[in-house]
């Protein structure tokens, strides 16, 4: 069983930066993809950024060149440097990783969400 718990969500100016962390428990050697989504208010959650068990991490347009996705091995969590926010970046953030439950089969796990907040 895979545990997922985020931190550092908060309301931030237009134009400043925020950290996000998820501090990621059990089953770490059958996890194949770390990644965070996003969910504003009415629409549906979406991709923000991910990060492979190779390194290879992949971003959402919208995102590209603002938010970094990194991994740290000592605190075994995955983390989403966001800078330049935008109001359009107002959401609930989601940590979630694809785990191989099976060698066919993958299960995601979520975390509880973290709300972020850019003000104009």
């Amino acid at each position: 069983q895979v545990q997922l718990v985020e931190s550092g969500g908060g309301l931030v100016q237009s134009g400043g930066s925020l950290e996000l962390s998820c501090s990621i428990s059990g089953g770490d050697f059958k996890i194949l993809r770390r990644a965070w989504y996003r969910q504003a208010p009415g629409k549906s959650r979406e991709l923000v950024a991910s990060m492979h068990t190779s390194g290879t991490t992949d971003y959402a347009e919208s995102v590209k060149g603002r938010f970094t996705i990194s991994r740290d091995y000592r605190k075994n969590s995955i983390d989403l440097k966001m800078t330049a926010l935008q109001t359009e970046d107002t959401a609930v953030y989601y940590c979630n990783v694809e785990y191989a439950a099976t060698p066919l089969k993958t299960v995601p796990f979520w975390g509880q969400g973290t709300q972020v907040t850019v003000s104009s």
